[in-house]
């Protein structure tokens, strides 16, 4: 019997670890070639990983609630043949021989349906090329290790455009090197045009130690895990990066109201309701087309603005497990009602715990609705590395001027976050008052329509 070691591998969209979820197997026991071994949690989404390929589970690398980096071994496995063997790429920056054509990789069952990227071998550059990727451009999303990547700065080389050796695709410092010495120019035009959000995105600061709370006899301690751990971080990050400021102001929508009344009846006949949600989604398109500095990601590992030309508009969603945000894809493409039934299914999704893989991660702006709840007005925190966000909140009854009469209309409160860093204050109530004359005049909106 041979010992093979299957390490946690790369699931692609700049995720770089997973937290254990449960454990579907255990030591002695006998599994099948993508038999389902283990629930893994990223800050996308849970994905369920197959055994690579048969044999008996000698050892579990982790245990239930662990995070664990990418290339971490999760399980060793007895197997028929001779000689060790692993299963997916090392976490360490070393150089290794490219991994062969041959080698099982895992499958992913379960929530995720589809086949994930970079759970198999590694697109080759000119496979790349064939697929349609930016001339020059061998990843939009290269994995190499930090000191790769701190070596790739100071040399002023982007590593998008170095051919890896490493195995599955790693870039090595070796790479960056003989790049370097090629006399290839450093690229600083910006991202690749279909660049994903901020894969180089650098860690937040790390923040000093908390001072540990005293227990007391009558208490309960909960772990903080699963979703929660990946919102306890994200929003830390956040507001430890991002230089927040807010602006609020009141959208008299009385005429949105009447104009979603009379459509109604369209929506019903497509077994759809029709919420003001999809009117928001094109108001926020409409002002991003007129201010695209808000359509926008922020590169801090390299102090870039990653200006976005698509339009993947984040929607948060509130589910048992915690805040979600699964993404409207190519916004500006989708009609209202097109809009009103992506939304419907990527709510429901989310709610049912089956949002998959690709509704998740690379939007450039988010809104977020607390409904009923919203109150009078709440300060969003901007989902990093975006630069804004919008706040929806509770529609309410209230007096409004028109011209000089006083009359009641349908009014609610829309606060927006920003990242002042990018974003200045003037630019931001620019933006803002975009969207808000966009909601109240909703026959502009209409006929702006692309």
């Amino acid at each position: 019997m041979a010992k093979f070691e299957f390490k946690l591998p790369d699931i692609g969209e700049g995720v770089t670890e997973g937290e254990i979820v449960a454990w579907l197997v255990k030591p002695g026991d006998k599994v099948a070639q993508d038999q389902e071994m283990v629930e893994v949690m990223t800050d996308k989404a849970t994905v369920t990983i197959g055994a690579p390929r048969a044999g008996i589970i000698s050892a579990l690398g982790a245990s239930a609630g662990d995070l664990v980096p990418v290339g971490h071994v999760l399980v060793v496995f007895d197997t028929e043949g001779g000689g060790a063997a692993t299963g997916a790429p090392a976490a360490a920056a070393t150089p290794a021989a490219p991994a062969k054509k041959n080698e099982p990789a895992a499958t992913a069952v379960g929530d995720i349906k589809e086949t994930l990227p970079g759970m198999g071998l590694a697109t080759r550059p000119s496979e790349k090329a064939a697929a349609g990727a930016p001339s020059g451009y061998h990843d939009d999303k290269p994995l190499a290790a930090p000191a790769t990547r701190k070596l790739a700065r100071e040399l002023g080389v982007d590593l998008k455009r170095v051919p890896p050796s490493g195995e599955a695709g790693r870039v090595t410092r070796e790479d960056v090197e003989r790049f370097a010495k090629s006399g290839a120019a450093p690229v600083s035009a910006g991202p690749a045009p279909s660049a994903s959000p901020a894969a180089a995105v650098a860690p937040a600061r790390p923040l000093p130690p908390a001072a540990p709370v005293a227990p007391t006899a009558t208490e309960t301690r909960v772990p903080i895990k699963g979703v929660r751990r990946r919102i306890y971080e994200n929003m830390a990050r956040s507001k430890h990066t991002a230089a927040h400021f807010t602006y609020v102001d009141e959208c008299d929508v009385t005429a949105l109201r009447e104009l979603r009344e009379r459509t109604q009846r369209f929506a019903a006949e497509e077994g759809l309701k029709l919420s003001f949600l999809p009117f928001i989604v094109k108001a926020v398109v409409a002002a991003l087309k007129k201010h695209p500095a808000l359509n926008c990601l922020v590169d801090d590992a390299s102090q870039e603005m990653v200006l976005r030309h698509g339009y993947d508009i984040g929607i948060a969603a509130a589910t048992e497990a915690g805040l979600m945000v699964p993404v409207v894809r190519d916004a500006d493409r989708l009609s209202v009602l097109e809009l009103a039934r992506e939304i419907q299914r990527l709510g429901e999704a989310a709610k049912d715990g089956r949002v998959q893989m690709g509704d998740l991660g690379g939007s450039s702006f988010t809104i977020t609705s607390l409904g009923k709840l919203g109150g009078l007005f709440a300060t969003p925190i901007v989902n990093y590395p975006e630069v804004a966000i919008l706040g929806v909140h509770e529609m309410k009854r209230k007096p409004v001027v028109r011209g000089d009469e006083i009359v009641i209309g349908e009014v609610m409160l829309l606060s927006l976050s920003f990242d002042h860093r990018i974003i200045d204050g003037h630019v931001g109530a620019a933006f803002a008052q975009e969207i808000i004359g966009l909601l109240e005049e909703p026959d502009r909106l209409l006929v702006s329509m692309s």
